[in-house]
């Protein structure tokens, strides 16, 4: 996947990272940024405890103003038959942090039952871990994982690491 053009886009946007911080008041994210695409609409009275309930995705700022994620997505979509798109987001571990491991059970993760890591930026000291699989996974890879199942990530290196995560229902 060609995601120069995106990285370019975010990096000239940077006011974009944690304008949503609600996953980073978890302990299991608190180590990375992030930047929210599509997901449920925010709640008004800041109360979060139903936000990955059921819902009708809706797009937020960030999609306007990175329009170099429109050809991924819908190229994610069409490749994998997808039927429905779900939750859209950019994540950003910096070095010497990690995503602690954890398992995702939600109605969206259950609903959306396919999740696609783009990976933007990386280094060779960044690696995943998926049960028992571990695996470091290189800039324009895309891959697909269950993250029902125990999982992780760690940056080790001296460079950021910027995966888009696409979340996608086939049938």
């Amino acid at each position: 996947m060609d995601v120069v053009p995106l990285s370019v886009q975010i990096g000239r946007n940077a006011d974009l990272w944690g304008s949503f911080g609600w996953r980073k008041e978890s302990t299991v994210h608190r180590e990375m940024d992030d930047i929210w695409i599509r997901y449920n609409r925010p709640p008004e009275d800041g109360n979060y405890a139903h936000f990955n309930d059921e819902h009708h995705g809706v797009f937020y700022p960030a999609w306007e103003r990175l329009p170099a994620l429109r050809p991924i997505v819908f190229s994610l979509m069409a490749r994998l038959q997808a039927t429905e798109l779900g939750g859209v987001l950019i994540t950003r571990i910096p070095p010497a942090r990690a995503i602690a491991p954890h398992a995702d059970d939600s109605w969206h993760v259950q609903h959306f039952n396919t999740k696609c890591y783009t990976v933007l930026e990386t280094n060779d000291q960044c690696w995943y871990r998926v049960e028992d699989e571990f695996l470091v996974m290189k800039a324009g890879e895309v891959w697909t994982f269950d993250n029902r199942k125990e999982h992780e990530v760690k940056n080790e290196g001296k460079t950021d690491r910027m995966t888009l995560i696409t979340c996608l229902r086939c049938e």
